[in-house]
């Protein structure tokens, strides 16, 4: 258990650099963007569709399971204190399993909109040039998945009894 706890460490926090390199591409490739449009007078092609399809997509989906990772999620406590140790683990043990359901769901059925959007090649037309957007669907269902382990590995926690 221990492995998987040091795996999926290594896994969240490597998503979450991922995450953080988008952040910084973007705010050089926008940054670029404004001073060739305001200097030069010639924007960079395709600019509006690259933030919008690939890096805020990356910076919105792929941290998700760094941020279950931390417990970092919100979350509303009020009954919690009130509990004893017993009926938390219980209700810490539900919610964790409820969790994993809902980003295994949301996973599926973005998997399947990744799969069509692959098989038609999506696209889109940028001053008369291809831009592929197809990876990007990707995206959500790789981070809902991980999510969705991150949250399993926590049902497990509440069953052995530990935080």
């Amino acid at each position: 258990m221990q492995m998987l706890e040091r795996a999926a460490d290594r896994v969240a926090q490597g998503l979450a650099l991922i995450g953080a390199l988008g952040v910084v591409a973007m705010l050089l490739h926008v940054g670029a963007d404004v001073v060739a449009r305001n200097l030069f007078d010639r924007p960079i092609p395709a600019t509006n569709e690259i933030v919008s399809r690939y890096y805020m997509v990356l910076i919105a989906f792929l941290p998700l399971a760094w941020v279950e990772r931390g417990n970092a999620m919100v979350s509303v406590e009020l009954l919690d204190m009130a509990m004893p140790p017993g009926l938390r683990r219980v209700s810490d043990l539900l919610v964790a399993l409820i969790a994993s359901v809902i980003y295994a769901a949301i996973a599926w059925v973005t998997l399947q909109s990744a799969l069509s959007e692959w098989r038609v090649g999506s696209f889109v037309d940028v001053l008369g040039r291809e831009v592929p957007v197809w990876p990007t669907y990707f995206l959500p269902p790789a981070g809902f998945c991980l999510a969705a382990l991150v949250t399993l590995l926590r049902a497990a926690h509440s069953v052995r009894g530990q935080a």
